[in-house]
């Protein structure tokens, strides 16, 4: 049974404790910064790991690193502990958005280093390590360590992929886009209908079996397949009583938010192949709006 432990026990980082002790990881260590959470974790798991701050962090002996601490810390801590992990170690840090380079320190320690970032929205630890079994994981780094990642992968229930290096950023950004940004696109969503009298949490209420349902279509259709409403049937009236009503009732930013989107909703609609009369008053009138002082 391979050893494992963890620097950074915070939402990730306990769900993957959690999760990993379930798949028959043997989790050895919790390093911590903020004891609470540890403490929770490791109650959980059996047999109980060692409880470590980490300003009192001495040798790892495990045969699995993980470094899910926040991103702009994983560099430093790679330099701390590379003098204490033992050769031959598996490293891995969980940023979505850094390569295994980053983990340099710890690479010329003798360690094989990766990152391995979950396509999963973890707010809760406990929770968490249940969704995992279906996600996507991101694996990149050296071949000891991408062979490693995904065997853990497939034993936590999850699908392993790989991308180069070099684009990295690029897919956490789109990684961000559908998730954190749908967050940030619902609430502006439930902005405008509480502008209507409803109370914001009524409004998410009711909106919620809408966003439910597309997320279903998505996952078995394509984009342009999915696309329903005002923009897929080419309504320009419908669009130009939006706009009429946004530019009354909410902010501009709100407002932009909705034409920048109304673009690339045309944008499917023509990919889709439809040519309706109305996709061209849309895209002039996006184009009027989105004028300076407009």
């Amino acid at each position: 049974m391979q050893s494992v432990s963890i620097i950074g026990i915070g939402r990730l980082g306990g769900a993957l404790a959690l999760a990993l002790a379930n798949a028959g990881y043997r989790i050895e260590n919790l390093i911590y910064r903020s004891r609470s959470i540890a403490v929770e974790i490791s109650e959980r798991i059996s047999p109980s790991p060692q409880l470590i701050s980490f300003d009192d962090l001495g040798d790892l002996n495990s045969d699995v690193i993980f470094i899910t601490s926040a991103d702009p810390e994983i560099k430093l801590i790679s330099s701390q502990i590379a003098a204490k992990v033992k050769r031959n170690s598996l490293a891995f840090h969980a940023s979505g958005s850094l390569s295994s380079e980053i983990l340099s320190d710890l690479a010329e320690a003798g360690c094989g280093t990766g990152s391995m970032h979950p396509l999963v929205s973890i707010s809760n630890p406990m929770r968490g390590s249940e969704r995992f079994a279906g996600a996507y994981f991101c694996v990149e780094g050296r071949d000891d360590a991408v062979a490693a990642a995904k065997e853990m992968i497939a034993r936590l229930g999850g699908q392993a992929f790989s991308i180069d290096t070099r684009f990295k950023s690029l897919y956490h950004a789109s990684a961000v886009t559908a998730s954190g940004h749908l967050v940030a696109l619902i609430d502006i969503a439930v902005e405008m209908l509480s502008k209507c009298g409803i109370e914001p949490g009524e409004a998410k209420s009711i909106l919620m079996p809408l966003i439910k349902s597309t997320v279903e279509n998505l996952g078995s259709q394509s984009s342009e397949d999915a696309l329903t409403g005002t923009f897929a049937r080419g309504d320009s009236e419908a669009f130009d009583r939006h706009l009429n009503s946004l530019t009354d009732n909410v902010s501009d930013e709100v407002r932009q938010v909705y034409l920048e989107l109304a673009g690339r909703s045309l944008d499917l609609a023509e990919r889709h192949g439809s040519a309706a009369d109305g996709h061209q008053k849309i895209r002039n009138g996006i184009k009027l709006a989105l004028l300076p002082g407009k």
